[in-house]
Order: structure tokens, then sequence, then C-alpha cells
């Protein structure tokens, strides 16, 4: 009865296999937590906003491209390969950003929503592919540019879109 329970105890070890030493364990845990932690600041970003696509969504997806990029190249993938994940990571995301994006429906058939969205969950997507990459840095910087974007873009186009209509209406009463 005891080497039944020690083979698998001994199956169990080896599907555990993967992480050999506390150096790959602390890998793994540095670059997925950098991905949830980053893709938690944009998540956050957008759920304050008021957007659908918010913390939970950005963490996974971010955490999600980590792993895609992580497992393989802990498994020894060459470039080549991981070329290839990054292709999947990407065109992958495109399907979950499409889910996102609505067009307008009635007599405004112009007006399309979601797009921000897309490209936020397609740029935390990126970040997540960088953590998991071991470019920490990299995916840090760029959380912080996307942070900016999403911050001032709306303040500045409201001010030049302030700046126009007044020009408008100035030029209005000048006809009159």
């Amino acid at each position: 009865m005891d080497s039944g329970w020690e083979k698998i105890w001994q199956t169990v070890q080896a599907e555990f296999a993967d992480v050999t030493n506390e150096e790959e364990v602390t890998r793994i845990l540095l670059r997925l937590l950098m991905a949830a932690m980053l893709g938690a600041v944009l998540g956050f970003e957008r759920e304050h906003k008021g957007k659908s696509a918010g913390v939970r969504t950005h963490m996974l997806v971010s955490m999600g491209a980590a792993l895609f990029v992580l497992a393989p190249s802990m498994a020894g993938a060459d470039e080549q390969a991981l070329s290839r994940v990054i292709q999947g990571i990407v065109a992958g995301i495109g399907f979950l950003g499409a889910g996102t994006i609505l067009k307008g429906n009635g007599k405004d058939t112009s007006h399309v929503k979601g797009l921000t969205t897309a490209a936020g969950l397609w740029m935390t997507a990126a970040i997540g592919t960088a953590a998991g990459m071991g470019r920490e840095a990299t995916a840090l910087i760029s959380t912080v540019l996307a942070l900016l974007v999403l911050a001032t873009m709306p303040m500045l186009v409201d001010k030049v879109e302030g700046e126009n209509d007044e020009k408008q209406q100035e030029e209005g009463s000048e006809k009159h």
C-alpha cells in the first residue's frame, strides 16, 4: 500500500518539476505580479471613468499575456517560437477588443464606442507580454505613458474643442 502512495507522491512531484529552484519561483512571481499590478493600474483608470473593462479584466489580460510568453520561455522555446506566441497574443486580443466596440444603431450609426477600451486592452496585453519576458522597466514605462495618454488627452481635446466652439460662436455673431 505504501508503494501506491509513494508512486502518487512521485507523480505529483514530477508534475511540479517545471519549477526547480527558488530563483525560478521568484522569477515567475515577479513577472506575473508585475503584469497583474500594471494591468490593475490601467484597469483602475478605466473603471474610474465608468468603462466596462475595469480592474479585473485588465489584470487578467496582462497576466494572461505574461504567462503566454513566460511558460514557453522557461520551457526553452527559441526566439521564433516566442515570436509566434506573441503574434497569437496580438491576434487573440484583437477578438477581445472587438467585443468591446459598439457601433451606434438607429439614426446615429456613425457613433462608435469602445475603441479606447479596445486599444487599452491591446496595450495591456503588450505590457503583460513585456513583463512576462522580463522587460519590467519597459512594461512600467509603457504603463506610465498609457496613463498619460488616458488622463491628459481627454482634457486636451476638451480644451481644443472649447476653443473651436468659442471661435465658431464669435464668427456666427459677426455674421449677424
